[in-house]
């Protein structure tokens, strides 16, 4: 799995930990090995600005996703995963900062973007939480994902409540 963790943002993150979180999910998804994914984190302002050109909403937001061959999780357990490039994932940790200090249970910045992050992947591999089921679907899935590579690592307790929207 070719993943690339640029950060642009300024702000001191555990790249580490998103590279991590993002082979986890990806390997649990049963995505491609040979498949490419990059993540990029950015300042506030970057954010805003893609934010308003590609999703016309105002501010910055949390994570974005950028798909590119729209690949999919094979539906079968003998299926071959295709090979591709997923796409981009943009992370704001200024937002995650600040979301993790509002969460129900208050959470750090990294741990928020490592939440992000998967939620980051399953909106490349076509999941989405516009409908309730849609919204279930996902976000059970996201912290399942989660809370196994925090189990994996040795981590405490379960992983932060979704708090994007």
């Amino acid at each position: 799995m070719s993943i690339d963790v640029n950060n642009e943002s300024g702000t001191e993150v555990d790249e580490q930990a998103i590279l991590d979180i993002a082979r986890y999910a990806l390997a649990r998804m049963r995505i491609h090995p040979l498949s490419e994914l990059s993540v990029i984190v950015v300042d506030t302002d970057a954010m805003e600005q893609l934010h308003i050109q590609w999703m016309d909403l105002p501010g910055p937001t949390d994570v974005m996703s950028f798909p590119m061959d729209e690949l999919r999780p094979p539906t079968k357990d003998d299926e071959e995963p295709p090979q591709g490039l997923l796409g981009d994932i943009v992370l704001c940790p200024e937002v995650a900062e600040q979301q993790g200090k509002d969460a129900e249970t208050q959470h750090s910045m990294d741990e928020e973007l490592q939440l992000l992050t998967v939620h980051g992947v399953l909106h490349l591999l076509g999941y989405d939480h516009e409908e309730p089921d849609e919204k279930a679907e996902m976000f059970g899935l996201q912290a399942a994902i989660v809370d196994g590579w925090r189990a994996e690592k040795g981590l405490e307790g379960p992983s932060p409540a979704p708090t994007v929207s």
